[in-house]
């Protein structure tokens, strides 16, 4: 009987995971057709990922503007417990990501899972942002006269965001993370030779109560896929991490059309704990100034 069953595995087929893109909360093979194959840092062949058009781009962009409403007017605390839900599920995952990462970044598998460790805790960092940015960037204002006013920050709105080429997860993570934290929605472009880590992300999130097209995950070569995204007209900022001088230097161009928020690429230890730069780079500052009434000898009525 163990001879059989034995016999019966060895001719088992693996069952390859096909990895799709994540769109508006589903899960489309690339709009081409196309796809590319992944190798991990030896060049072993890992899986084929899709190959991401100009079209696949701009349906991106829908999905993320029609996101936009619901989760900019979600309350703070609602968006940190879906980031915390979020962690959660990494955590469940962790052995598939340490896998993925190890393959991706060419690590032992006990670096691979500090990394993975270190991506979940920021997950959780950013989560416990959402509902304190407002305290430290807004506030009241000291002015003179019968009014006061109040500074209060606002998401800027879809956001691109090329992720590292060579952090694959953790970098990944910390690219995202503060854009959603902050109310925004993201188009993400997954590093270019290690997207896997990416798509299975885009996986994870569609099972952790994140709403449909808050983030959308692409793969493919990321100067294509970047370049209509970085002109589009819907598309409200744009962060440069995962593009060398050339590419960030074509793209900070092609963004200047409308006036588009522009985090230019430099290095960064994404091992090392993020201050809020990221949070801050994609708010908006609205200020509402209001009157309080006549001012007396007894003070100022309201």
């Amino acid at each position: 009987m163990s001879e059989k069953t034995d016999k019966t595995e060895q001719q088992r087929l693996r069952v390859f995971k096909t990895y799709k893109l994540y769109v508006g909360g589903k899960f489309p093979r690339s709009e081409s057709g196309r796809v590319y194959e992944v190798t991990d840092s030896k060049g072993k062949w890992l899986a084929n990922a899709p190959l991401s058009s100009r079209k696949d781009a701009r349906d991106a962009v829908v999905a993320a503007r029609k996101a936009f409403g619901g989760w900019s007017g979600a309350t703070a605390y609602n968006r940190g417990q879906i980031l915390y839900r979020v962690a959660e599920m990494l955590e469940g995952r962790k052995d598939q990501f340490v896998r993925e990462v190890a393959d991706a970044e060419g690590l032992s598998k006990s670096k691979a899972a500090a990394v993975v460790d270190a991506a979940i805790d920021r997950w959780v960092w950013y989560a416990g942002w959402t509902d304190k940015i407002a305290q430290v960037v807004g506030g009241g204002n000291p002015v003179a006269g019968p009014f006061f006013n109040l500074s209060t920050p606002e998401p800027t709105g879809v956001v691109t965001v090329l992720a590292p080429q060579e952090s694959s997860f953790l970098g990944l993570v910390s690219v995202i993370a503060p854009v959603i934290a902050t109310g925004n929605t993201v188009i993400v472009i997954a590093s270019e030779k290690s997207p896997l880590p990416a798509l299975s992300l885009g996986e994870v999130l569609a099972t952790s109560d994140l709403p449909g097209g808050v983030v959308n995950v692409l793969s493919g070569k990321t100067a294509e896929i970047a370049a209509p995204l970085a002109a589009h007209q819907d598309v409200n900022a744009i962060d440069l991490a995962g593009a060398d001088d050339v590419l960030a230097k074509e793209l900070e161009i092609a963004a200047a059309d409308n006036l588009k928020r522009v985090v230019r690429p430099q290095a960064v230890d994404y091992s090392r704990t993020p201050g809020i730069e990221r949070l801050t780079a994609f708010l908006e500052t609205k200020t509402v100034w209001h009157p309080t009434g006549a001012l007396g000898a007894s003070g100022s009525s309201y």
